[in-house]
C-alpha cells in the first residue's frame, strides 16, 4: 500500500504518518507539504517520503501520483479568523488545491481520495447535535472553502466513479499541534498560556462548546478508512458526540495541570460558531471497531507533551 497525504508535515498530517508507521509499518508513505503552516521538523524520525511543494503545482501533484493506492488530502489553510482576515488565500489553498488532487487522482487512475472537510460548514445552523444531513450555512470564508472541498470530492463520486470519502473533523487536538501563532487553535493556546504562568483568553463569555476530537482517533478512522477501502456518497462527522464549553475544557486543564489558572473574557470572534457537535451516529457504525479517546486521556497526553517540548527546549 502507498499512501499519499498531502499536508503531512502538519499537525494532524504528521501524526497520521506516524500512527500509519506504528499501526501498519508495511505501508509506503509520501508527503507532500509546502511548509507554510507545516513545519519539516514534524517529520523528524518517522518512515516517509516528505516532498516541500504545493497542492497548487499540478504538475507536482501528477508525478507524485504514481504507484500511489490511496490519497489523504489534509492540506489547506486552516483557521476561521485567519480567513476573515484574508479569504483569497484560503479558497485558493482549499477549494482550488482540492479540484487540483481530485484532478491529478482522476488522471493518475487513484480511485479513493480522503479528504478533510470541516464541523464549520454548519456554521449558523443551531441544531445539536447534528447528524450530516442538517443544512449547511457556513459563516467564514473557511467554512465557505471546506463545504467546497467535500462538494468536489462527492461530486467526483458520482460525476467519475471514485470511491471518495469526505470527512468533518470537529475540533481536533492533541501532541503537536502549534500553539505559537496567531491563529493557534484553542486547547494549544491555552495549555501553552498556562503552562506559562499566563492569563487564558476568552473570545465571549466561554459558553460556547465544541465536540473535541483526539488527533489519534482521527489516525485511527483514516487508516481504516485506507485499509478497507471506505467511501461514502455523504460526508461523514468524525466526532463523537462530546458537547464541552470552553469553561468546562478549562476546568479540566486545570485538573490536568494540577494548578488554577487566570482567565480575561475578550469580545467574540466574527465567523466563529456558538456551538458545534456531532451526533457520533454515522462514525460508530461506519467504524465499529475505532474507540475514540475520551478528552481527559487525550487532554493529559497533551499536556505531557507540551511539558516534554519545554523540558527540551522545543
Amino acid at each position: 500500500m502507498r499512501v499519499l497525504i498531502t499536508g503531512g508535515a502538519g499537525f494532524i498530517g504528521s501524526n497520521l504518518v506516524r500512527f500509519i508507521n506504528q499501526s501498519t509499518p508495511e505501508w509506503e508513505v509520501v508527503s507532500i507539504d509546502d511548509l507554510s503552516t507545516g513545519s519539516a521538523t514534524n517529520l523528524d524520525g518517522l518512515r516517509v517520503t516528505a516532498v516541500e511543494g504545493s497542492i497548487l503545482d499540478q504538475t507536482l501533484l501528477d508525478a507524485l501520483i504514481e504507484d500511489v493506492d490511496s490519497i489523504v488530502h489534509l492540506a489547506a489553510i486552516p483557521s476561521v479568523p485567519r480567513s476573515v482576515a484574508a479569504p483569497r488565500p484560503s479558497h485558493e489553498a482549499n477549494a482550488t488545491g482540492t479540484l487540483n488532487v481530485l484532478e491529478a487522482a482522476r488522471a493518475g487512475g487513484v480511485e479513493q481520495v480522503i479528504v478533510a472537510s470541516s464541523s464549520s460548514v454548519y456554521g449558523s445552523n443551531p441544531v445539536l447535535p447534528k447528524t450530516e444531513f442538517e443544512w449547511t450555512r457556513p459563516m467564514s470564508p473557511y467554512g465557505v472553502s471546506k463545504l467546497a472541498t467535500e462538494g468536489y470530492t462527492l461530486a467526483y463520486n458520482f460525476s467519475y466513479g471514485m470511491k471518495n470519502l469526505a470527512f468533518r473533523f470537529f475540533n481536533v487536538y492533541g501532541p503537536g499541534q502549534a500553539a505559537d501563532h496567531a491563529y493557534a487553535a484553542v486547547i494549544p493556546k491555552f495549555l501553552d498560556a498556562a503552562l506559562s504562568g499566563m492569563p487564558l483568553t476568552i473570545h465571549g463569555d466561554g459558553l460556547q462548546s465544541r465536540d473535541f476530537t483526539y488527533v489519534d482517533t482521527v489516525a485511527a478512522v483514516i487508516t481504516t478508512a485506507i485499509a478497507e477501502h471506505t467511501h461514502f456518497n455523504d460526508p461523514v462527522n468524525l466526532a463523537y458526540g462530546t458537547n464541552t464549553t470552553l469553561l468546562e475544557l478549562i476546568e479540566r486543564l486545570e485538573s490536568a495541570i494540577g494548578t488554577t489558572v487566570e482567565r480575561v473574557h475578550e469580545e467574540p470572534r466574527v465567523g466563529d460558531v456558538r456551538a458545534s457537535q456531532s451526533d457520533g451516529e454515522l462514525i460508530r457504525t461506519m467504524f465499529p471497531g475505532v474507540t475514540p479517546v475520551e478528552l481527559d486521556a487525550g487532554l493529559a497526553s497533551t499536556v505531557e507533551w507540551f511539558r516534554s517540548q519545554r523540558r527540551s527546549g522545543g
